[in-house]
């Protein structure tokens, strides 16, 4: 019997320093507003180098060996990111793909190629219009198939469109994205009739949201809905905590005998490394941007992570 952590991370921001003239990243250059150069992308790279093989530990001293991530710009910071120790010397790679969202943020799959093997991968565009009938352009949902240990396994990494413009104005673009993710599931399940899946990412809504109950459904379970507090979530936003980052499994994770593959538990991932340690927003994620205000960390977000085990 082997343990593995499975997490997801928004990575706050993980761009390169070069303008795309397609993409609204101009932010993220040396001359826009959060004056990003080399040497803050590798000072953040260096830090998620650091943590991101922590993640989980309390539970599981085992590096993840998948790390579902949003809020990266393309390839050149993944490729950064996976050479730099002690990710190198753990073997990580990744899967992506460019996604149409406006800003140029993508989802991602991180995972140590010694252990997970990677089938099949592609991304499924997500088709959101306006209330005026114009296309919504936001990020695709990333469907990886692979094997853990000979088992075989679908992950769908997702980054929901966020509540910036309201959150009832909002709303019907995270339902039509948990629709997506839901034909998905149909479609997998008319040839795996009982495929193990696992969905994760930041849905920009809490676990007792509407979009994610229809997600949940009778054949999934959230391990995350009692993990949200007045005192304890994976964001914060003016002293409100939110659990945005979510990994959600299938039912038959959950078989409590002759099954070869099973969830065991999830958590919030905030160590010290993660956290701000004092001043007004202590507990607080250690963000790299508050606003226009450099601060110099990792994410404003917390990984979340599950611990499978595996015979």
């Amino acid at each position: 019997m082997s343990r593995y952590t499975i997490a997801f991370y928004n990575l706050e921001n993980l761009f390169d320093t070069v303008n795309d003239p397609k993409k609204m990243d101009e932010t993220f250059t040396p001359r826009g507003a959060a004056r990003w150069n080399e040497q803050k992308l590798e000072a953040k790279v260096q830090m998620l180098g650091a943590v991101i093989p922590t993640i989980g530990q309390a539970d599981n001293p085992f590096a993840p060996v998948l790390i579902g991530v949003a809020e990266v710009e393309n390839a050149t910071v993944l490729k950064q990111l996976v050479k730099v120790e002690p990710l190198k010397d753990l073997g990580y790679s990744f899967v992506h793909f460019d996604s149409p969202d406006e800003r140029g943020i993508d989802t991602a799959l991180l995972y140590r190629s010694s252990f997970f093997k990677v089938i099949e991968s592609k991304a499924v565009h997500v088709l959101i219009e306006t209330e005026k009938g114009h296309p919504d352009l936001t990020r695709d949902i990333l469907h990886v198939v692979g094997e853990l240990e000979g088992q075989r396994v679908h992950v769908l990494v997702n980054h929901w469109p966020s509540k910036r413009a309201g959150e009832k104005e909002t709303a019907y673009k995270r339902m039509e994205v948990a629709n997506q993710n839901r034909a998905v599931i149909t479609e997998i399940k008319k040839t795996e009739p009982d495929a193990r899946i696992i969905i994760m990412g930041d849905f920009n809504d809490d676990p007792q949201s509407d979009s994610i109950s229809q997600l949940v459904g009778t054949d999934f379970y959230n391990p995350m809905e009692l993990l949200l507090t007045r005192d304890d979530g994976s964001t914060n936003y003016r002293g409100k905590w939110n659990l945005f980052d979510q990994i959600l499994v299938s039912n038959n994770f959950m078989k409590p005998y002759d099954n070869p593959f099973t969830f065991e538990k999830a958590a919030i991932f905030n160590s010290d490394a993660v956290v701000i340690q004092d001043g007004d927003y202590k507990g607080n994620p250690f963000r790299t941007y508050a606003g226009p205000k450099y601060l110099g960390g990792v994410s404003d977000h917390f990984p979340v992570y599950a611990v499978f085990k595996v015979k």
